[in-house]
């Protein structure tokens, strides 16, 4: 089938013609934090939906970009000695930019990992004959509480011992010293 070249005229249905807006709209962002990044360019975008809703992207963000756009103040390379600070700002700016995505990306992993496991709990507790955690009255509560401390304290024990064991072999592995 492949791709099939589409006449560019305005989209008549409002339905259909929102469809599009927002299936472009994310491409149109895509490509620009694609030109951004293999070009190392700054750039900005601002797209108001036909509802007339703003959208915005900017690399590194929009607001410096059409500050310095409205401002007709010089890019970091036109080489002035006043231009060393705005790119200081800049690559901090993405170096900031990218520990957010990093951290959106670890949270996002973490709610995942969450969900999981609470979909595990509730697996063994239904296993179990027992009914789930938030239907639980305060004594239960109280009662699965403590014994999740005991589990805790038995683990801790467990690793203490994993870990003498561990040293113990590691002596054990060393020739005498003489």
């Amino acid at each position: 089938m492949g791709r099939r070249k589409i006449e560019i005229a305005m989209v008549t249905d409002s339905c259909t013609r929102q469809v599009t807006f927002s299936k472009r709209r994310t491409g149109l962002f895509k490509k620009a934090n694609e030109l951004a990044i293999l070009c190392a360019v700054q750039i900005a975008i601002i797209v108001f939906s036909p509802g007339g809703k703003p959208f915005s992207f900017g690399h590194p963000n929009v607001e410096s970009l059409v500050h310095r756009f409205l401002n007709q103040e010089k890019a970091p390379d036109e080489g002035t000695s006043q231009a060393a600070e705005p790119r200081d700002k800049s690559t901090t700016e993405d170096n900031l930019n990218q520990q957010l995505l990093d951290l959106l990306k670890q949270l996002n992993a973490e709610e995942k990992r969450g969900e999981m496991l609470e979909k595990m709990v509730k697996a063994k507790r239904a296993a179990k004959g027992q009914p789930p955690v938030d239907q639980l009255g305060l004594p239960q509560l109280g009662e699965l509480k403590s014994s999740l401390e005991d589990l805790r304290e038995k683990l801790k024990l467990r690793m203490i011992d994993l870990e003498v064991c561990s040293a113990m072999l590691l002596l054990a592995a060393q020739p005498p010293k003489m």
